[in-house]
């Protein structure tokens, strides 16, 4: 079992299931900042990557080598087509020859169809011009010999399976490529979620209590799915692009610089409108990204909070807050979806004009020999691909924009100031329970102090309760002893040494904690009871439970201890939850015991044993106790009365009631509203 999860069980809770009514901190106020510094951010990203330099040359490689392959495909295939029209262009030309070796009268009769070419032939003859019927005696024979000409299937054979050969070796270095890259993706995105982890795990409780939950889950999970998916896509497609591009002018030029240069108008035509589109969609892409943070907080809020979303009749005004939300979201998210949609549109619109430049100098080219009709196809089918690499270019841009931004979300996470480094000074003290309070003071802002110039000296063995109004500092005593807070002046000593020279760690093995919320988790009841101590055998989970007189009801279930709590345990009443949380802290056995209101959701029988339970288990260990029901700590060794940050009494119950004074005047008005009730 992890510290971290020893360090929850000690404080008997578990996994956080929601975080009542608004998940704990602010509203959806919380800025989800976009990339601020994409240089910066994308380098970092980079870094990432360089952890696997092996894979990444890997990548590399089979990138440029499937495109290579693929490149030079359309070429090849274009040897085919020019083998296949190989008898019936030599036919064209020899029939050209022939026309242009007659006499134009004999000529035009020879178009007309009036005269066959043996006629034509005989009539050059019979004008007795010896040189030119030589000349066009030959180019009859030429016209002979090219329509005996036929198609060399071997060849175009050969020249077929060269391309399936290209097209394979591209196929097979692309499948290489996206095994390897999947791969190297998904252990980066691994990483990146383990340092996550590891960080919310060093953050201070100050970040939790600022942050909704929703915006933490978006960060830690849809911000990292961005930055997964645009790793394996994006590097792959950006490396192909480029060596496409670079390859693709590179054979057209070999096949006609004129036809090259006249499809080139389109490039710039291509980044000017990409590099438009993209600036236009960057706002809508961060305000979508923003909107959505703001929905997950909303609903995961609302989810958590749903009985008293209901039991107040605030269903409307819920609806009516995440439609207002949700409107933002459509809002943004159409203009940016559709920005993005248009860009293929548009690169598809400007490739259309290549080809037609194409086409049509390509056929002026052919007729006048310079280039063949193979060649000519094999350039239509580059120029349709030119816009490609282009497109998937500019594609990769924009949605680099969004991971850039996700990824610095994830970064600002993991550059949020830790917790202070732990310590040890010295030798750990034996745990016997005593703590003192010397001139200390807190506050959770800067200039806003919670708790005054305390002074407090525990005793091993003490009951000391802590009582006063909401808010006058009885909680933030009990984060301060689990340095869940760090102190702002004075110092806090357990046994004798001070909290910041002990480890958290240690300093948590010594406290036991039950809180008002209940903590939880999917399992059965003995492995939720288990988890306040490693190893626990089942006599002492059982010993536990009946401390705590949880023994009782779990033996009425059906399952008994085996009886699987749902996500939400909400398959126990309130109060059964409770019995379980305090015998998971009873099974733990610290020295230290707080207990935060613990039997707030109990009945009153149930309350009263177990009164008498932590009576007997009191004995021997210092307790801290909060409570707002002043019935059930008459018994403390030590009451506490605090107020606005200060202790403004001290005694016990019996002492404290007759000072008269403000605690007097707590625990009559309690039982003076009971009374008039």
């Amino acid at each position: 079992m992890s510290n971290d999860k020893q360090n929850q069980m000690k404080m008997g809770k578990g996994p956080r299931r929601g975080g009542g009514p608004m998940g704990g901190g602010p509203g959806h106020g919380m800025p989800m900042e976009k990339a601020k510094n994409f240089k910066a951010g994308f380098r970092r990203l980079l870094s990432y990557l360089t952890r696997h330099r092996a894979a990444l040359i890997i990548v590399i490689v089979m990138a440029v080598g499937a495109t290579v392959f693929g490149i030079f495909g359309p070429k090849t295939l274009g040897n085919a087509t020019t083998e296949l029209f190989k008898p019936l262009s030599a036919q064209a030309e020899a029939y050209s020859n022939l026309k242009d070796a007659l006499p134009d009268d004999i000529e035009a009769q020879l178009n007309d169809g009036t005269i066959t070419i043996e006629q034509a032939v005989g009539a050059v003859a019979a004008a007795g011009d010896e040189q030119q019927t030589a000349k066009v005696m030959q180019a009859a024979a030429e016209l002979q010999e090219a329509a005996e000409l036929r198609i060399d299937f071997a060849k175009v054979g050969v020249i077929i399976l060269t391309v399936i050969g290209l097209y394979l070796a591209s196929s097979l270095f692309n499948f290489i490529l996206q095994f390897v890259m999947a791969k190297t993706s998904q252990t980066i995105v691994y990483d990146m979620r383990r340092e996550v982890e590891n960080k919310l795990a060093k953050l201070p409780l100050k970040y939790f209590d600022g942050r909704t939950h929703g915006e933490i889950l978006s960060r830690v999970t849809n911000d990292i799915d961005t930055v997964s998916t645009s790793l394996q896509q994006g590097l792959t497609q950006i490396i192909s692009a480029v060596t496409m591009l670079i390859g693709i002018m590179v054979m057209m030029f070999t096949i006609s610089w004129i036809i090259t240069l006249v499809s080139m108008v389109v490039l710039p035509l291509s980044f000017i409108v990409s590099r438009a589109v993209i600036k236009k969609s960057q706002k809508f892409f961060k305000g979508q990204q923003v909107e959505l943070g703001h929905l997950n907080g909303h609903v995961e809020e609302m989810y958590a909070a749903h009985t008293v979303v209901k039991a107040f009749g605030k269903e409307a005004e819920s609806e009516e807050q995440f439609d207002e939300i949700n409107e933002r979201l459509y809002g943004v998210g159409w203009k940016a979806q559709f920005l993005s949609g248009i860009m293929m549109p548009l690169m598809h619109f400007l490739s259309n004009i290549s080809y037609v430049f194409v086409c049509v100098i390509g056929g002026v080219l052919v007729i006048n020999g310079r280039i063949s009709i193979g060649d000519v196809q094999a350039f239509i089918q580059y120029s349709r691909q030119f816009t490609q690499p282009i497109t998937q270019v500019a594609q990769i841009a924009n949605v680099m924009q969004s991971t850039i931004a996700s990824a610095e979300r994830v970064f600002e996470v993991l550059d949020e100031p830790e917790m202070s480094e732990d310590r040890l000074v010295g030798n750990v003290p034996e745990a016997n329970g005593a703590v003192e309070f010397s001139h200390v003071s807190f506050g959770y802002e800067l200039g806003k102090t919670v708790i005054k110039d305390m002074n407090l000296d525990v005793k091993p063995g003490d009951v000391v309760a802590i009582v006063g109004p909401t808010g006058a500092g009885k909680t933030t005593l009990v984060n301060l002893l689990m340095r869940f807070y760090e102190v702002d002046e004075g110092r806090i000593s357990v046994d004798g040494m001070d909290l910041k020279d002990m480890p958290r760690e240690t300093l948590r093995e010594r406290f036991g904690m039950v809180l008002q919320d209940t903590w939880l988790f999917g399992g059965t009841i003995r492995d939720n009871i288990a988890y306040g101590r490693e190893g626990a055998t089942e006599e002492e989970i059982k010993r536990a439970a009946k401390m705590a007189h949880a023994d009782h009801f779990i033996r009425t279930l059906p399952d008994g201890y085996d009886t699987v709590l749902n996500e939400e345990a909400s398959n126990i009443s309130s109060g059964q939850k409770q019995l379980l949380t305090i015998a998971r802290a009873l099974l733990a056995d610290p020295p230290i015991l707080i207990l935060d209101e613990a039997t707030s959701n109990v009945d009153t029988r149930t309350e009263a044993y177990i009164q008498n339970a932590m009576i007997a288990l009191m004995e021997g260990r210092t307790n801290f106790v909060i409570a707002h029901r002043l019935s059930t700590i008459r018994n403390a060794s030590t009451i506490l009365v605090m107020n606005e940050g200060r202790i403004i009494e001290q005694g016990t119950h019996q002492q404290l009631m007759d000072k008269n004074g403000f605690y007097a005047d707590l625990y009559n008005s309690q039982f003076t509203g009971a009374a008039t009730a």
